[in-house]
């Protein structure tokens, strides 16, 4: 079986189903009577009073999964109710052979027309991993009156209207409380729109012959809290502060001081041994009257820059740069300084201005600044976050790091990272600049671009959602410094 951080593409999943049916012998048969199993099984531990149900069953194989879920928890002594859309009958063998084996056990099912029957649970089996578009018509007036009904939903597989292998939400779609997927785990429900979709998300692995994953490679990986103590192991009793790196960060224009602030403040909270901190004069004492563990120099030149080149291990440009004739002219001589780069904030605009490769830089995008950097709009970026962190690591030869709910973590050549934490809370200004000074210090400590971004953008995360629990709305980003030092120092894995 595949590793449970593991997460599967639409194409690589229905190869597995494919091949688990063929090994198996009877077309699927008996892998959808596990999943239906395993459904009903889920339903009884999340909602064990519930008495009555209503499964809404679309016309292909995941309608099939509702069906046996309904035959089983008919046969259990529930009140069951199977609705579909009008015209929409079984239209797989697989989902005619279940509906039968419903209509046997003396199970009825009814159209759609515009309410649906009292219940205690709901099971979205509409739609499965292949639904692409906006549900329409009589599917549209079922998810909407499903969601405005306000009861607990269960969906099979992925919610319907939900894109399973992008996340996209392209119209209407279930709002289930819970997900559950069969067989290996699927990308899309890990970022993007999906989030606001899936509720709990939970495995149901199935007994598949262990030669269908054979040659199946995931498309992504989860990445949570377990990955850290490998990348951050304490440090060795005679070490000392060059051994972890000296940041520079670059920025801070005038009336932005306080982005480069927050990066210089993360750097050094994330390990940093030291940080020189570029900006402009004005910004020079307030910046060291907040911290004074910071070598802070005032540039007005490019010269003035250069002399600070041959220290820094690593530089973290754009934090409050600016696009003026000052912040070209710093940006310029950094893409020439041969130093490893974290970009974020204006540099990214910049580099959107006049695209050249960056060898081995972290890229750090909201989507907004991905779209610029990828000449398209901000929903296409959206619509696809894999396919958009993977063109812009091809096309810059760059980690990237796309942020947003559910961020991607991708580089050339590299299975992309999906980033398992954070909230809606850490939606505010200033926290790009916290993530930026935080992977520019993991990389000067020695991690390699991808691991120093990834490691970088789940403490971030991390740090947030334990900001947070005293409540999102309101948090700053100041309020992560105390949970991230705590974060940068794991607890080691004895197991």
């Amino acid at each position: 079986m595949p590793e449970l951080a593991e997460l599967f593409d639409v194409a690589a999943a229905r190869r597995i189903d494919a091949e688990a049916s063929a090994r198996l012998g009877d077309g699927g048969a008996s892998l959808m009577e596990q999943a239906g199993q395993a459904a009903w099984q889920c339903l009884l531990e999340r909602w064990p009073q519930a008495r009555r149900i209503c499964v809404v069953a679309g016309p292909g194989n995941n309608g099939g999964d509702g069906y046996v879920l309904a035959r089983l928890a008919r046969q259990a002594g529930r009140h069951v109710q199977v609705l579909r859309l009008a015209g929409d009958g079984a239209a797989t063998p697989l989902a005619q052979a279940a509906l039968q084996a419903w209509r046997d056990a003396g199970g009825e099912e009814a159209c759609f027309s515009g309410a649906l029957p009292a219940a205690d649970v709901v099971v979205d089996a509409l739609y499965g991993l292949g639904l692409n578009r906006a549900p329409a018509g009589d599917a549209q007036a079922l998810i909407e009156t499903i969601n405005a009904a306000a009861l607990p939903v269960l969906s099979l597989g992925v919610p319907s209207g939900v894109a399973a292998g992008t996340g996209a939400v392209p119209g209407v779609a279930i709002r289930a409380h819970l997900t559950l997927q069969f067989i290996v785990k699927h990308r899309g429900l890990y970022t993007g729109d999906a989030l606001e979709y899936v509720g709990e998300r939970r495995l149901a692995p199935l007994q598949v012959p262990d030669a269908a994953l054979t040659d199946v490679p995931p498309a992504a990986s989860v990445w949570a809290q377990a990955r850290l103590a490998a990348l951050l192991p304490a440090r060795r009793a005679n070490t000392h502060k060059g051994e972890s790196g000296h940041v520079l960060c670059v920025g801070g224009n005038h009336g932005s001081g306080g982005a480069v602030m927050l990066a210089s403040e993360a750097a050094l909270r994330a390990g940093a041994g030291l940080v020189s901190v570029a900006t402009q004069a004005a910004h020079a004492a307030p910046l060291l009257a907040r911290l004074p563990e910071a070598m802070v120099h005032a540039v007005e030149n490019a010269g003035d820059l250069q002399a600070l080149f041959p220290r820094a291990k690593v530089i973290a440009i754009g934090p409050g740069l600016g696009q003026d004739d000052w912040a070209h002219e710093l940006w310029r001589q950094v893409l020439a300084s041969g130093t490893p780069l974290v970009i974020d904030a204006d540099a990214l605009n910049l580099l959107a201005a006049a695209p050249q490769v960056v060898h081995g830089a972290i890229l750090t995008p909201h989507p907004g600044e991905a779209a610029r950097l990828l000449g398209c709009s901000t929903a296409q970026v959206q619509a696809d976050r894999f396919a958009a962190a993977h063109q812009l690591a091809e096309r810059f030869h760059a980690v990237v790091v796309l942020k947003g709910a559910g961020t991607l973590v991708a580089a050339p050549g590299q299975r992309p990272r999906v980033i398992a934490a954070g909230n809606p809370g850490m939606a505010v200004g200033g926290m790009g600049d916290l993530l930026t000074g935080i992977i520019a210090a993991l990389r000067a400590q020695g991690l390699d671009a991808f691991d120093a971004a990834s490691a970088g953008a789940l403490v971030h995360a991390l740090a947030g959602d334990s900001a947070a629990a005293q409540g999102q709305r309101g948090l700053l980003p100041t309020d992560l410094l105390v949970p991230l030092r705590r974060l940068v120092n794991p607890e080691p894995d004895i197991a």
